[in-house]
């Protein structure tokens, strides 16, 4: 079983940028689909971003459209989200999950695998 380690969140004003990484451990990532999470303080956990096991395919939230960026490197494990121009509703808790197959889209239900998650804080 995949285990998944967030990392790169942090306190960032408005405007400004991150990238957060998601390193897996245990298992090989390149076979999965991946995907980003938020949940923000007494609000549901929200999809952010999604990618396939090769990267060829993305998918956005309508907000993040133009802001965000997913990105993969199986060689290292890992996936990025890229986030510029960020604002403070942006503030939250980010997961990354593994999917059960080669593209988990939107649905969290489709994903198995779940970080312990990174904060995000952006200050206005």
């Amino acid at each position: 079983q995949v285990q998944l380690a967030e990392s790169g969140g942090g306190l960032v004003q408005a405007g400004g940028s991150l990238r957060l990484s998601c390193t897996a451990s245990g298992r090989a990532l390149s076979t999965y689909g991946m995907g980003w999470f938020r949940q923000a303080p007494k609000k549901d956990r929200q999809f952010v971003a999604a990618i396939s096991w090769s990267g060829a395919n993305t998918l956005y939230a309508d907000w993040g459209k133009g802001r965000f960026s997913i990105s993969r490197d199986n060689a290292r494990d890992t996936v990025y989200l890229q986030m510029n121009n960020l604002r403070p509703e942006d503030t939250a808790v980010y997961y990354c999950a593994a999917a059960g197959s080669g593209y988990g889209g939107s649905v969290d239900s489709h994903y198995y695998q779940w970080g312990q998650g990174t904060q995000v804080t952006v200050s206005s």
